[in-house]
């Protein structure tokens, strides 16, 4: 599905490590996140080993915790909800923009009121869903899908209308621009991952982002076992985590940021080549950019099908052809462990639903050759036209 895209200078980086004894909490991470405050503008940078851990220490700076309430997407990979669970919050989810697959800022909008209102469908629908919420409404936990910005300017208006915090997901997103701002800027906190199939690599990783001083000293220390500033080698003022990341991983991700500008115009060239191919073929969607996205930053390449078309079909035919493909993504109101916990059910959020049976991810790294897209493309022509 995708492929990492390093050189020798990375494989270097990595080696020189292994040279001296500081294998954790050294120099490289500081440059890293040195990398990223340059990037971005912003004040502070703390880095995590995972994309979950950085979303899941924004939700403790938030002082999101048990019976608190978030307005967030179903339609995002799993862990934009887990880390609201692992506090005891309860995910109130809000459904999509059709075409984006963004939240959509009007149906945001309406669910604060009720939820803030707590008017008879917001405690019908808190209580369908067995839920334990007790607090306010708390926050806002966006995602930029796909590499791609939320509409943030309307989201952050509902925020403020209704004094709540907003966590930015941008693990998808890095390099993406909103109305030539940056993503991973237009929250209180946002929140870079770096898996193999990600704009830059660290192997695993991820980064936050924030202006607040007061809330990256506290991530700081919930990264490294609750250890504040002061704090002798055992002594702990927080519960903490040991989500740090480790030198090795840092020094690849750092000498990746060098590349940035090329990492993702190689992404660019690839979505164009697809872009091309995919016109030509009846019956599917190429992926739709905003008017405010003034740089789609490209992760992953998920085209739509037709709702006549048997998307599950043409996956298993490419697939046999030598095409890796996934659906993306799968509804995660909708997973076993959600509909047990909160009773949802199919049709509660019809647009996620919708893109979720249609949405077929692609292959797709910024090594990709012209031809390799070609014969993906070709592929895709040659098996719709057996299912007809």
């Amino acid at each position: 599905m995708s492929s990492p895209d390093l050189t020798d200078a990375e494989r270097q980086a990595v080696f020189e490590v292994l040279k001296t004894p500081d294998l954790s909490m050294g120099p490289q991470i500081r440059a890293f996140e040195k990398a990223f405050t340059h990037f971005t503008g912003l004040g502070h940078a703390i880095g995590v080993n995972s994309g979950t851990a950085g979303l899941h220490l924004c939700v403790r700076a938030a002082g999101i915790g048990p019976g608190d309430v978030v307005l967030t997407t179903p339609f995002s990979f799993v862990a934009s909800t887990n880390v609201l669970l692992f506090e005891n919050a309860v995910p109130v989810f809000v459904d999509i923009d059709p075409r984006s697959g963004n939240l959509d800022p009007v149906l945001l909008a309406e669910a604060a009121r009720d939820l803030t209102a707590g008017g008879e469908r917001a405690q019908k629908w808190l209580s369908r869903k067995g839920s334990a919420a007790r607090r306010a409404l708390k926050a806002i936990l966006g995602v930029d899908v796909f590499g791609q910005s939320a509409d943030w300017d309307l989201i952050r208006k509902v925020a403020n209308q209704f004094g709540l915090k907003v966590i930015e997901d941008s693990c998808e997103a890095l390099g993406a621009e909103y109305k030539g701002r940056k993503a991973g800027t237009l929250g209180d906190y946002g929140v870079f991952a770096f898996y193999p199939n990600k704009q830059i690599t660290t192997g695993e990783g991820g980064i936050i982002v924030t202006e607040d001083a007061r809330a990256a000293d506290l991530m700081r220390a919930l990264r490294n076992q609750g250890r504040a500033p002061g704090d002798t080698w055992l002594s702990h003022t927080y519960l903490g985590y040991n989500y740090r990341l480790d030198e090795m991983s840092a020094a690849l991700g750092a000498a990746q940021m060098l590349r940035l500008e090329e990492l993702l115009s190689k992404r660019e060239q690839v979505a164009a080549w697809y872009g091309e191919r995919l016109a030509e073929i009846p019956g599917v969607e190429a992926p739709f950019v905003e008017k405010f996205t003034t740089r789609m930053s490209w992760f992953v390449y998920v085209v739509r099908f037709d709702p006549a078309i048997d998307r599950d079909a043409v996956a298993k035919q490419l697939e046999a052809c030598g095409v890796p493909v996934r659906p993306y993504f799968l509804p995660i109101h909708l997973q076993p462990y959600m509909t047990e916990r909160f009773g949802y059910r199919a049709g509660d959020f019809p647009v996620t639903e919708d893109l979720g049976r249609r949405g077929l991810a692609l292959p797709f790294s910024g090594v990709m050759t012209e031809e390799q897209v070609e014969f993906v493309c070709r592929t895709i022509h040659a098996e719709l036209g057996k299912l007809k």
